[in-house]
């Protein structure tokens, strides 16, 4: 098994990989069928407009987390990558005064967001939570064409087709690799057998694809998305979007914990307090629409730029190279828990989210700080045990209550289960795989409106109080 540490990192926008990023790439993904030979067309027929519906937890939860905004701006053309956060309001309007989309390499299409793009909370498709569908027709209004897309969390998009592939056979691995391990377990045996750390390995998997320097180069570009996001989180203050009126709070606490650390007032609590604002930092700006860092996915991508900023912070020893094997070993556990169970919200509730991040996050510290792979599964293993059974209930289907705060937890959480790790021989009673099964059954029984339906759990109860 091979996910690549840039599958599992990508840089997109907020306020959700899944809701948001996803949408856009599937959009993005219907335009290039559109172009594609790859479809029969009736003879002479040509597009003249497209519509779209979302079904699901995308429904249910799509205007708090922007996705009705991201099919616009993915039918427009833009991606999650490269679009300008400060012009998606005017690109977005411009096309519902308009009722045309224009992306390039396209003739114009109608679509009039409001009769063409439904949030459909009746009928969810059955292949996944996060179930869209793009079609396209004449100008006689004859359907020519219809796809199902799937968000199936950290933005990834599979199709209808691809994802009962994917359930009814293991497809072989596009890219060979040395260090294939598709479990913990695995893991474990390939680093004895090497004698190579889990970051080594990582590196050898990657580097069958690009060299050294493109591969660091590209972790240092994740790194400083991640870093940029942090900055510009602890320097913007005022109210997040979305109706709820939620303050953001980031800026204020970390210009306290400035005069503290200027001040050197004894603060037993310092550590996790800057981990907690770090991460809110992130979190805050997920939940404004800024430039973001799957991490493994959007509502949890405050974890893990918090743990490594606390690396940095309070490690003098840390080095760019240190870094860059912290992202290595975070995107192997993370490459396990998505191949064995999953990383999205809408499947198996926030311990998928949070609880996968927190387990990158403690693997990546511990690499760091010297742990062997023993440990570093250790780590990982704490740090999911208890995120088990963790929903995902957002108010108001907004990225902010409670995702902003839990961030904070996690990374607290995930710098204790690295301590906790590293204070033993590798040694513990519940292995990594058997943690990440758990979970996933959990998943599998959770009543679905805990899953990121905003219909149960503080969603309801807040407003009802």
């Amino acid at each position: 098994m091979f996910l690549s540490v840039f599958d599992v990192f990508k840089i997109g926008i907020g306020p959700s990989s899944s809701h948001t990023m996803g949408p856009m790439t599937a959009a993005n993904a219907f335009l290039a069928l559109i172009l594609s030979p790859d479809w029969p067309r009736p003879s002479g027929a040509k597009v003249a407009a497209i519509k779209a519906s979302l079904h699901g937890s995308l429904a249910y939860t799509g205007i708090g987390h922007g996705s009705d905004r991201a099919v616009i701006l993915g039918l427009t053309g833009q991606n999650a990558e490269s679009v300008d956060p400060d012009q998606m309001d005017t690109l977005v309007a411009e096309v519902e005064r308009t009722g045309k989309i224009n992306p390039p390499g396209h003739p114009a299409y109608d679509f009039r967001p409001k009769d063409d793009l439904v949030l459909d909370k009746k009928n969810p498709l059955p292949g996944h939570a996060n179930g869209m569908t793009f079609s396209a027709f004449d100008g006689a209004g004859r359907l020519l064409l219809k796809q199902v897309y799937y968000s199936i969390g950290g933005g990834f998009v599979v199709t209808d087709v691809e994802l009962e592939k994917a359930r009814s056979a293991k497809k072989p691995d596009s890219v060979k690799v040395p260090y294939p391990f598709a479990s913990a377990k695995q893991m474990l045996e390939m680093a004895n057998r090497s004698g190579l750390s889990i970051a080594q390995m990582k590196r050898a998997n990657e580097e069958v694809s690009m060299s050294r320097d493109d591969l660091d180069a590209k972790l240092d570009k994740i790194w400083d998305a991640m870093t940029n996001c942090i900055d510009r989180g602890l320097a913007v203050d005022g109210i997040m979007p979305g109706g709820l009126k939620v303050r953001r709070r980031a800026r204020q606490i970390h210009d306290k914990l400035q005069e503290e650390w200027r001040s050197n007032k004894i603060n037993p609590l310092l550590a996790n307090d800057w981990l907690s604002v770090y991460a809110m930092a992130v979190n805050e700006e997920n939940a404004g629409g800024g430039r973001i860092v799957t991490a493994p996915t959007n509502g949890a991508a405050g974890v893990i730029p918090a743990t490594i900023r606390y690396y940095q912070h309070f490690h003098e020893d840390w080095d760019q190279d240190g870094i860059r094997d912290y992202l290595l070993t975070a995107a192997a556990i993370g490459g396990i828990i998505k191949h064995n169970a999953s990383i999205s919200g809408a499947e198996v509730g926030c311990q998928g989210e949070v609880g996968s991040a927190a387990a990158m996050a403690a693997a990546g510290l511990a690499a760091v700080m010297g742990a062997t792979p023993e440990q570093i599964e250790n780590a990982a293993e704490i740090a999911l045990e208890h995120h088990l059974g963790m929903t995902c209930d957002p108010i108001a289907g907004l990225v902010q209550v409670p995702c902003i705060e839990r961030n904070a937890l996690g990374a607290v959480k995930a710098v204790t289960a690295a301590s906790l790790a590293l204070k033993g021989d590798g040694q513990h009673f519940v292995p990594l795989d058997a943690c990440i099964e758990t979970m996933r059954q959990t998943g599998n029984d959770m009543n679905e409106k805990y899953k990121e339906t905003s219909t149960g759990g503080l969603a309801v109860n807040v407003v009802e109080c």
